[in-house]
């Protein structure tokens, strides 16, 4: 990624912005020019006159130092060295260049500001103090304004990288998810249509079959319907086994079984334990009013499935702790935990399989959420009872 630009990671002015830095301004003016003003317009008036119609110019000048920065600095550094009520503005226009953080700009805004500077404490210097003391003041104070002005614009580019970084980082993730997203589509269409296409155009062709024939007897009729029938549920046995498919990425074979139900998550669970994994499972719905609808369980079968596979993953030797309560006025509460870190598994994952479990729950009306809980993976879903 190339460097910003200076104008890239600049922060707009804000209201508060513009009060705060006009308040500084103002008090650098009053610190410098109202020790001297007094005898200006006693000794001089016409440089009294001069100073504040230099300081009003600059203030002016100032507002533009975004647009023009290295020409600002230097006039109101200029200036400066005439008037003290531009102090304030030349201070400000010096930091704002010194957050670009370009050297040969910020060597010549330090010879000019230290020239101004020095031009001022000379002619206007009330002999209180020595030369050498009010020079050194003037180098610290002028090094100061431009570190201070490096710091702030080094912040900026940091943050602006950072964001930078973030959002991009945002937008490769959702173009992940899409194309995962697009890609399962796509295979969803491939397996329906090599699988179920041939089952259909049979079950067609005898349905047509039938429209035009009108010298069946009714046991022919009835021989007929019964191959359509027989042709419809082997389309529908084609059809959950290419949804078996799909949803199993371990074996690839098709698996001519029904959809799981609630009543299967504690086999699920004792394959797990069979499988070596440590599992606590905690049942504690409420069925007084009835089973769990199959929708709902199917999807708490499939949340709990995926916790399972993470766990087994991510945290081999861990305790996964499984929770589900609920009844048909509270809804169905699933909770999955288990530590971080407490083995290291082999088996990579893509990462969107809770993506697409959270997609299954928001379209039964519930919600999943996944985070890190005191040192714990939290898996934490809810359903609705009547989803």
């Amino acid at each position: 990624m190339d460097r910003p630009g200076p104008e890239d990671f600049q922060p707009p002015l804000t209201p508060w912005g513009l009060t705060w830095r006009l308040l500084a301004m103002l008090a650098l003016t009053a610190i410098v020019w109202l020790p001297v003003a007094g005898a200006q317009l006693r000794e001089a008036r016409w440089l009294f006159w001069l100073d504040l119609g230099l300081g009003l110019v600059s203030y002016l000048l100032v507002t533009r130092r975004r647009q023009w920065p290295l020409a600002v600095a230097l006039l109101t550094s200029a200036f400066a060295g005439i008037s003290g009520v531009a102090a304030g503005p030349a201070t400000l226009a010096a930091v704002s260049v010194a957050t670009r953080r370009r050297w040969q700009q910020l060597a010549v805004v330090f010879v000019v500001g230290l020239a101004g500077a020095q031009l001022f404490t000379i002619t206007q210097d009330d002999g209180g103090d020595p030369l050498w003391l009010l020079t050194t003041l003037n180098v610290i104070v002028l090094a100061a304004c431009i570190g201070w002005g490096m710091y702030l614009g080094s912040r900026r580019e940091l943050l602006w990288t950072l964001r930078h970084r973030a959002e991009r980082a945002e937008a490769e993730q959702e173009l992940r998810v899409a194309r995962a997203r697009s890609t399962e589509r796509a295979r969803i269409a491939r397996e329906m249509h090599d699988v179920l296409a041939h089952r259909i155009s049979q079950i067609s062709l005898h349905a047509g079959a039938l429209s035009f024939r009108e010298d069946l007897s009714a046991e022919q009729m009835r021989a007929s319907a019964a191959v359509i029938q027989d042709k419809a549920h082997e389309a529908l046995t084609d059809l959950r086994g290419v949804l078996g498919v799909l949803r199993d990425e371990d074996t690839g074979e098709v698996v001519h079984t029904p959809q799981p139900t609630y009543d299967d998550v504690p086999r699920l669970v004792a394959e797990a334990t069979e499988a070596g994994l440590h599992v606590e499972h905690l049942d504690r719905v409420d069925r007084t009013a009835g089973p769990v609808p199959d929708g709902v369980g199917r999807t708490v079968y499939r949340i709990v499935q995926e916790g399972i596979t993470n766990a087994r993953k991510h945290a081999p030797g861990a305790l996964l702790t499984i929770e589900v309560s609920g009844s048909p006025e509270h809804g169905v509460d699933v909770c999955l935990r288990n530590p971080l870190g407490f083995g290291t598994g082999v088996t990579p994952g893509a990462g969107l399989g809770l993506v697409g479990l959270s997609e299954r729950a928001e379209l039964r009306g519930g919600r999943l959420e996944h985070r890190r809980d005191s040192g714990a993976f939290v898996l934490h879903g809810w359903l609705p009872w009547a989803a």
